[in-house]
């Protein structure tokens, strides 16, 4: 799944993507997906691809929040929670160094 999420986001230009084990550090997923959006709207664009190309392969969609800002959009696929970030937005949360070993 983590495979199919990263070829996604490529797909539409999704910027420094970093995958996540979170295995054995979280109980409600195995990986998350951290990438960049260059605006909110390409942000959303990201974001609501990745959705539609989950469900055309049955993939488990758990939920998708923040479309209406697109700052920061979740998209939960249970195996993977993907973090789709407008730039400043990932600078300020900084997920990576929140979640590193």
């Amino acid at each position: 799944m983590k495979d199919f999420v990263v070829d996604k986001l490529d797909d539409l230009k999704a910027r420094d993507i970093v995958v996540l084990d979170v295995r054995g550090k979280s109980d409600v997923t195995d990986y998350m997906v951290v990438c960049t959006g260059t605006s909110k709207t390409h942000v959303k664009a990201i974001a609501e691809y990745l959705v539609l190309e989950a469900k055309k392969e049955s993939c488990s969609l758990l939920g998708i929040e923040g479309t209406a800002v697109s700052e920061w959009v979740l998209v939960d696929l249970d195996q993977v929670v993907v973090h789709v970030m407008q730039e400043e937005a990932r600078e300020f949360y900084a997920l990576e160094k929140l979640w590193a070993d």
